[in-house]
Formats: structure tokens, sequence, C-alpha cells
């Protein structure tokens, strides 16, 4: 039986390419999908996944709108340089034939919580405010969950954001520290190992002949590529959040650590900092398996893989076209 899975998430190229990988997955079910500001603004993630979905034919799958501010602070801003304003690179998508669930993120959340036979996993890959609120507004509901895949923060490489910080802790750290402390299951995916998984130019190719999924992923890569050869040096690019979802789908790539985690909310240098106790020094019980290794081509072929093979399944049900 598939795995019954939320994704709550800031679209965002990464974003849109780890909720392909979950759709193209028979191992999971996604049941929902909530979003949060991050990449972008509330309007843009929302847009963006139900434009999204729309080009994979999931329609299905209920979208809601969630927190479009942190908690507590007030100075975060999106990072316009990495996903562009829209947060897809300029992609330009048809308009889905729907619009966002009447409900918002945390009642939808609540509802397939308590209305799903199986625990649900919730694969956190944006800023954690509408996790944080879901605890804080329900921690019965919270509790049911069967374990929270989280994209964010790191052990030994620490930040992308700021010298200490992951941008989607910083983006919300009073958040990501309830989180940590709520006592359900977490796997952290951090740049540790987000960083080693860099998929290069030539591992797209195969999408690029495609049909629109492909087409439209290329176009993304390019714009994604395009910031990660300016600010790093190199083409290949990072793909954090797909690779959150493939740790959930095959644990074997990543190898974990069970560690304790808390959050800097306070430091004027180091908001936004995850201290992972890596030697157990606090002498804390865990919270978190932290992910500190990845078998990075192993991720690379499968998630090409099943991107490849969703789109020929896409093109199949589409038909044939022909020239007017």
């Amino acid at each position: 039986m598939a795995r019954p899975i939320i994704i709550d998430t800031d679209p965002g190229i990464d974003d849109v390419l780890a909720i392909t990988l979950a759709c193209a997955s028979p191992e999971v079910d996604v049941i929902g999908i909530t979003t949060v500001g991050g990449n972008t603004g509330i309007a843009n993630t929302t847009e963006n996944a139900l434009r999204w979905l729309n080009l994979v034919g999931r329609n299905d799958i209920p979208v809601a709108a969630g927190a479009h501010v942190p908690l507590v602070r007030w100075d975060t801003r999106p990072d316009a340089t990495t996903h562009g304003t829209d947060g897809l690179g300029g992609l330009h998508l048809a308009e889905a034939p729907r619009s966002a669930d009447t409900r918002n993120a945390n009642e939808l959340l609540i509802d397939l919580i308590e209305g799903s036979a199986e625990p649900v996993t919730l694969v956190a890959i944006g800023p954690l405010t509408n996790v944080a609120t879901l605890h804080a507004s329900a921690p019965k509901t919270f509790a049911k969950l069967e374990r929270i895949v989280i994209m964010g923060g790191g052990a030994r490489v620490l930040g992308n954001i700021t010298p200490a910080a992951e941008f989607n802790i910083w983006y919300d750290p009073e958040a990501a520290a309830r989180v940590f402390a709520a006592a359900v299951p977490i796997t952290m995916v951090g740049l540790d190992v987000t960083h080693k998984a860099l998929t290069p130019p030539d591992a797209w190719e195969p999408l690029r002949s495609g049909g629109e999924l492909g087409r439209s992923i290329g176009a993304m890569i390019d714009f994604y590529a395009k910031y990660h050869l300016e600010h790093f040096g190199v083409e290949a690019s990072a793909q954090h959040d797909a690779l959150a979802v493939a740790a959930m789908l095959w644990p074997d790539i990543v190898d974990t650590s069970s560690l304790f985690v808390d959050v800097e909310c306070s430091g004027t240098l180091t908001r936004g900092l995850t201290l992972v106790d890596i030697d157990n020094i606090w002498r804390r019980p865990p919270n978190a398996d932290v992910a500190l290794e990845v078998d990075a081509d192993a991720f690379q072929a499968r998630f090409i893989e099943r991107l490849v093979s969703l789109d020929a399944m896409l093109q199949a049900k589409s038909g044939p076209t022909t020239d007017c």
C-alpha cells in the first residue's frame, strides 16, 4: 500500500521538482499540498503549486494556502535571485482549472491527517511556519503524524542564505525550533547531503527532448543552472527538496545519525543556525535522524528516471498531435 504523504512547500524550482518526483512514485500517495511563503510570496507559491499539478495531471490533489509571514520575525525576504521573482525562473505555465481549497493550510492538514486510514508522513520542504502552526493549534492531530521529513539546516555545512543558516530554517527559526522540540519522528535532510547531490547539466537531456513536462523542467533548469554558475562557479544544480523526497522514498540513499538538534533564534550573526550535537556533548536525547552522507549517483539515476517516466506517461495520455 502506498504511504500517504502531504507536502508543505514554497514552490520554488526545486520544490516543484520534488512534487514531480513524489507524483511519479508509486510508493507514496500525495493526498495534499499546503503552501507557505518563502522562495516567493504566498500568492505565487500557491499558484505555482496549482499550475504545476495541472501540468503533471494531478488536479485531484487539494492545495491550500498557509502562512505568508513567519511566526515572529518580519525582516525575512524571498530569495528572488535563486528562483526568480515568480518562483519558477520566469517559466510560463497554463492556468490551472481550479483555485486553491477553501480551507486554509492548517484546516486541510487537520482534515487529511484525521481522515487518513494510515499514518501520514509530512514532507516539509519550505519554511516550517505551517508545521509549527499545526502543532500549536492541534497537538493531538500533530502527534498522529508518522514522521516529518524536513529539508532544512545543516550539521557540518551550515548556511546558504547566511554563513550560519540554511534558507528554510533562517526564514522562520522560531517555527523550526518548535518543530524540532515537538516529539514527532523527524528526518532532517540538510545542506550536508544536498550540496553533495548536484545534478549535472547533461543529466537533464532526456527530458529536454520529451513532452511538455520535460521541456518545462528544462526551461527552469536553465535558469537554476545559471544561478549556480554565477554564485558557485558550476552549472550542476543542488536538488535540495527532491533529495528530501528521495530520502523518504529510498532510505538507503542517505546515511543518517540520531542526534539532538536545536535552532538558534536570537543570535545576531547566527540566527537560523541548526545546532546539531554530532559529538553528543550535551547528552540530550536525539530528536532527529540527520542525513550526513548521500549516495549521489543513486539519487541522480532514480530521480531522473522517475521524471522521464512520468513525462513519457503524460505524453502517452495526451496522444499524438498533428499540425493544422
